[in-house]
């Protein structure tokens, strides 16, 4: 996850926000890790490590691939701190404050292995191959689409088609208006800095998720019969939407538990096997309203809102669709990356 503004990287760790409008960076490092290996990067299992931190919505749409997939076996993750220092992803939650495997204290190490000097943020997610130590690709738009696509050979027996070649042209038509108006639209009204700005990305926002829920009122996904990755993608900005992006970044003209299809539509996929049990609300809100001083300087994170809501039943069953399609649901997560107590409802 990271920003820039007209060109200029924002300050890592205490990030100083406002002083430019809000553009989001493009991935610099855009290798792709592929059968085929045409950039020197082939799908081999345990080569590569996934970081993520699970505040972030482009990480956790690795997260959620990675587990309805089950490339757990295939490629380990390294999640990191919520909260950033001056450089950006730490990983302080490891013993001794560095990644097991690739023993790096920052993220910044495996970009710097890549490219000495290199000017840009530390972003994530980030595909780092171990042997090197040198980060792979940060294209957070392509790493979901490769795991579904190139990753084939290892995904688990029942793995869902998140991405099926039939419907990959209405596919990405949705994720085109998820991925302006919603995902990256609440960003833009959150880090405007007038009031022009501010209000033409709110209503961007509340114009998509109008014609969301009218497309969700008699579908239970947004394509097909069963979850692709447009669902993914909307998925992860709905679910920071209510403790997050409604309050800190001043979407406020309604809640999306005040939307009964919205809501309904965001339960159901939080309380699907590869979902929820990848949302960490305590790291979401600890990173937002602490790292984003420029918006919230206190620093001060908001106990609500509450929680429980999100396993409530939804009824979207009655529209039919089956969730994997003719697969079957992912196990359980391995323990060592379940979400702690503090994390859930």
């Amino acid at each position: 996850m990271s920003s820039e503004y007209d060109g200029a990287q924002g300050k890592q760790g205490n990030t100083e926000y406002g002083r430019k409008r809000f553009k989001r960076s493009r991935s610099h490092f855009a290798d792709r890790i592929t059968a085929a290996g045409e950039d020197g990067w082939p799908v081999e299992a345990g080569r590569y490590r996934l970081v993520v931190n699970r505040a972030c919505p482009w990480a956790n749409r690795t997260l959620i691939s990675r587990r309805l997939l089950g490339l757990e076996p295939a490629i380990s993750i390294g999640v990191t701190d919520p909260i950033q220092d001056d450089r950006s992803w730490r990983f302080t939650l490891d013993p001794g404050d560095r990644d097991p495997v690739l023993g790096i204290r920052f993220l910044s190490e495996a970009y710097d292995a890549r490219e000495t000097g290199y000017p840009g943020g530390v972003s994530v997610p980030a595909i780092v191959d171990v042997p090197s130590g040198k980060l792979v690709t940060n294209d957070f738009q392509q790493i979901t689409l490769d795991f579904a696509t190139e990753w084939t050979a290892l995904h688990r027996d029942g793995a869902p088609d998140l991405y099926p070649e039939a419907l990959r042209d209405e596919i990405d038509e949705v994720m085109d208006g998820v991925y302006r108006n919603v995902n990256n639209g609440v960003y833009r009204a959150g880090f405007a800095t007038t009031q022009d700005e501010y209000e033409a990305a709110y209503h961007d926002v509340f114009r998509e998720l109008d014609e969301l829920s009218a497309r969700l009122s008699g579908r239970r996904y947004l394509v097909g019969e069963s979850i692709t990755e447009a669902d993914i993608r909307l998925f992860t900005t709905l679910v920071r939407f209510d403790p997050v992006y409604q309050g800190h970044f001043k979407c406020n003209r309604n809640k999306i538990a005040e939307d009964a299809v919205l809501w309904a539509y965001a339960r159901d996929l939080y309380q699907t096997p590869g979902f929820g049990d990848t949302v960490d609300f305590d790291h979401i809100k600890r990173h937002y309203y602490e790292v984003h001083t420029g918006i919230n300087p206190t620093g001060v994170v908001p106990a609500g809102p509450d929680l429980s809501g999100w396993l409530t039943p939804h009824h979207r069953e009655q529209l039919g669709g089956h969730p994997f399609g003719d697969g079957t649901p992912p196990a359980p997560p391995p323990e060592s990356e379940r979400v702690p107590a503090t994390g859930r409802p």
